[in-house]
């Protein structure tokens, strides 16, 4: 479509029914008020930005241009950031993620009827005085930019004004034949007729009042439209209120005629180097006091309004096509002056506007806000009476805001923020300023909670928090210090406060970069090791890791214990022992959320079910009491269900014991009872099996001396193989990746295995016998437990490069799942 004129299609993509949009001037705008998206439903423009992208053609070319918008712009997918990105035909656009179209050009149809009538915009200075010249504009777009040399030119007479006007101030540009004026989110702003404008684009109008950044740079504006050629004769269709005012007003000095005092702006400037954002440019802009946000400056009297245009075309009309009378245009002029005083007078003469200006006054605030608020219930767009409001609010209730958090009483400092914000329901100034007042109670709520700036960061507590509240500071670095500079110019005692707070806010982001980036590894690998197929002994090793090079970070203690609990509730599910696993189950209070939430998952899919638990402690209790037949009986009733292959090992255990006990009563005195009596108690669990545990302690207190014997016997051997085994080296990643079953893995495994055999059996008896040895073995037991568990979780997790039948056998020789197979009390549970 170069060098010919087109239109560009937008079809929806995402929302069919929305229709095509079509665009046939040189800039679109996309935001959520513009038109057509706000005729849209609500969910579709809801990722909508109020200024969120424009699309522009120029010199034969399409382009899209993102204005730093919430949710983003897309173009097949790739965000656009800084720079404007150029369109073709069949590429996606997408808006805030939810609306998608598919860009088509087709040659332009229509020849547009207002192109022929170029229309020049002359902006006359308001103020003779200054010196400023006039600015005679005849192509479009035209950049406001204190770069430029339009405004640059004063630099040296007036440094500060031209410092109040951006880089990317403003722009005029044309559309339908109007010219049409747009704020750049500069910092001081664009008023046409003394109002701020927003985020949407105004039309000019013949004699309206334009500003930049202030009172200084303010023109009137003049249009001028070129008619068609009529033979000789070219004449213009609209007077310029310019050229009116520049030989009637106080800006006589700078005219259009005067070509030593007019600007003139004969080149157009770029749609992409207004679109271009450089983020990383600093601001060099002053802020000018005068114009902050939702401040009016004053209306200057124009040089030409429309009614003196309307009455003059009036004269013209009843003239017969010639213009009527000087002093019949007086007489109408003097009409319509009348007219809008009178209107004028009744509108700020209202009881409510001087009643609440007086109450403000007098500084009777809490009453001003009441009459505010009813007032802009009426005329919820009266600036006077939602400034003044704003004020009343500030000035009337911070204070005492203030006095809370200095006396550290939050929940109160809370309680005024929710009464302020219901008290600005009615005016969209305040309730912006109130909501910066909610986030620095937050913040210093935050700060306190840490006793001191650089205090603990507690994981899994803290770090949300944190995040909510930088969160929100970097979405609008720069709107947020407006506001809270506001706030500060208002009510001076707020800016100790916001001091400090600026002070916390520098810790935070400080500590983000440090230590919330550390909680947010850790949480990813505790999230990984609960996942399935991780690997959650391993965690341990980490989290201590983290403790030694975060001294700052707080919370881990918890961590480690659910930890602890995790993997003894996860080992007595690999068991498939009620007896552990409901044990396990009945101390599994968990403290933070990932081991809650694996918590949940276990209890909807894998743990006994409250009935089974009820029915199985019945069950133990009565065993643990001597009732044998009650406790079978129990558990034959169990023999059906999702446990039952652990209710049969759990019946088969129980009749073993009852039968030798039972023949062991039948040997009392018999030859070799005394070794029965032993062998009987090795395999008896303390907790589970406490009846059987005391019926034959009378027996083993009078073997005491025989069973202490038994018992070293067992821990010498215990302490042989264990010193052989690391005399020979632990079984290294070498033998494990072995592709078969050398001799040397073998003798290692063996050694481990009697080794840990023997000291089991040791430290149960010595524990049974209640001798002091017994510490000693458990300390032995524990470091061979851990052996254990190292190499068995090592060989596990090659399973994905070991041949399976390889990696059982292996596993088998390393001696079983010792540590699953443990009972009540954490020894391993041994059949009679």
């Amino acid at each position: 479509m170069l060098h010919k004129a087109f239109d560009l299609l937008l079809e929806p993509e995402s929302h069919p029914a929305a229709g095509v949009i079509r665009i046939d001037e040189n800039l679109f705008a996309v935001g959520r008020f513009e038109a057509p998206f706000a005729a849209y439903e609500a969910g579709a423009v809801a990722q909508l930005s109020r200024r969120h992208a424009r699309i522009f053609i120029e010199n034969g070319a399409a382009y899209a241009a993102d204005l730093g918008s919430k949710n983003g712009t897309t173009v097949n997918g790739a965000l656009l950031r800084e720079k404007p990105m150029r369109l073709q035909s069949g590429d996606v656009i997408g808006f805030g993620g939810k609306l998608a179209f598919r860009v088509r050009m087709e040659p332009r149809a229509v020849v547009r009827t207002y192109a022929a009538q170029p229309v020049h915009v002359t902006l006359t200075p308001e103020r003779g005085d200054l010196g400023l010249h006039v600015v005679e504009l005849t192509e479009f777009p035209f950049l406001v930019s204190k770069a430029d040399e339009t405004f640059a030119q004063y630099s040296d007479r007036y440094p500060h004004q031209v410092n109040y006007v951006s880089r990317r101030h403003a722009h005029i540009f044309m559309k339908a034949g109007v010219p049409f004026v747009e704020d750049l989110g500069s910092t001081n702003g664009t008023f046409v007729d003394g109002k701020r404008l927003g985020e949407t684009a105004v039309p000019l109008q013949d004699g309206a009042a334009l500003a930049f950044g202030g009172n200084h740079f303010a023109y009137i504006v003049g249009l001028r439209r070129e008619a068609e050629p009529d033979g000789a004769t070219n004449t213009t269709t609209t007077t310029s209120a310019a050229t009116t005012a520049a030989t009637t007003g106080p800006a006589a000095q700078g005219t259009p005629e005067d070509p030593d005092k007019t600007t003139f702006i004969a080149t157009a400037h770029s749609f992409l180097d207004i679109f271009c954002v450089d983020q990383g440019q600093p601001s060099d802009d002053e802020i000018n006091r005068e114009t902050l946000p939702d401040e009016r400056i004053p209306v200057r009297r124009r040089s030409r309004s429309k009614a003196v245009r309307f009455v003059s075309d009036l004269g013209v009309a009843f003239g017969g096509g010639r213009p009527m009378g000087r002093r019949v245009l007086l007489f109408g002029l003097a009409f319509v002056a009348a007219m809008i005083a009178i209107g004028s007078t009744l509108y700020f003469s209202g009881k409510d506007e001087r009643n609440l200006k007086s109450m403000v006054d007098h500084g009777d605030y809490r009453p001003a806000v009441t009459v505010a608020n009813a007032y802009l219930d009426k005329h919820p767009n009266d600036p006077q009476a939602t400034v003044l409001g704003t004020e009343a609010l500030l000035k009337g209730y911070l204070p005492d805001w203030l006095d809370q958090l200095k006396g550290r009483d939050f929940d109160a400092a809370r309680s005024d923020v929710s009464q302020m914000a219901t008290l600005a329901a009615t005016n969209a100034d305040a309730r912006a300023l109130v909501g910066e007042i909610g986030w620095i109670g937050r913040l210093e709520t935050f700060m306190a909670s840490r006793e001191k700036a650089d205090g603990h960061i507690r994981i899994y507590a803290d770090e949300n928090r944190m995040s909510e509240l930088l969160t929100q500071w970097e979405s609008d670095p720069s709107g947020h210090q407006r506001r809270l500079d506001r706030i500060a110019s208002t009510v001076p005692a707020f800016r100790d406060l916001y001091a400090v707070a600026l002070s916390h806010l520098r810790k935070l982001e400080s500590d983000d970069s440090v230590y919330l980036a550390a909680i947010e590894r850790l949480k990813a690998s505790i999230d990984k090791a609960l996942a399935p197929g991780g690997d959650p002994d391993a965690l341990s090793g980490e989290i201590a890791d983290y403790a030694d090079k975060y001294p700052r970070l707080a919370g881990l203690d918890r961590v480690q214990d659910d930890l602890r609990k995790y993997l003894a509730l996860g080992h007595a599910m690999q068991s498939r022992q009620l007896g552990p696993l409901i044990d396990a189950m009945q101390k599994a209070r968990f403290a933070t959320p990932p081991f809650q939430a694996q918590w949940r998952q276990l209890d909807a899919n894998g743990l006994p079910t409250p009935d089974v638990v009820q029915r199985y402690t019945a069950v133990s209790d009565a065993w643990r009491n001597g009732q044998t037949e009650a406790a079978m009986a129990g558990l034959r009733s169990m023999a059906n269900g999702p446990w039952a292959d652990a209710v049969s090992a759990e019946l088969t255990h129980k009749q073993a014991v009852a039968s030798q006990f039972a023949d062991l009563q039948k040997s009392r005195g018999a030859q070799g009872y005394d070794d029965r009596v032993l062998s009987f108690s090795e395999s008896l669990d303390p907790v589970a099996d406490a009846w059987f545990v005391n019926a034959i302690q009378p027996d083993l207190s009078a073997l005491r001396q025989k069973a202490l014997a038994r018992a070293d016997d067992w821990l010498s051997k215990a302490q042989t193989a264990w010193t052989q085994y690391k005399t020979n080296g632990a079984i290294g990643g070498d033998q494990r990746l072995e592709t078969g079953l050398s001799e040397s893995f073998k003798k290692q495994a063996k050694l481990l295995t009697d080794a840990w055999s023997s000291a089991q059996r040791a430290a149960q008896l010595l524990r049974q016998l209640k001798a002091d040895r017994s510490a000693l073995a458990d300390k032995l037991l524990a470091e061979i437990n851990a052996e254990v568990d190292l190499q068995r979780r090592s060989l596990v997790q090659l399973s994905p490069v070991l041949d399976p039948g390889l990696l059982s056998a292996k596993l088998a020789l390393i001696g079983g799942d010792k540590l699953a197979s443990k009972g009540g009390n954490g020894e391993e549970r041994r059949a009679p």
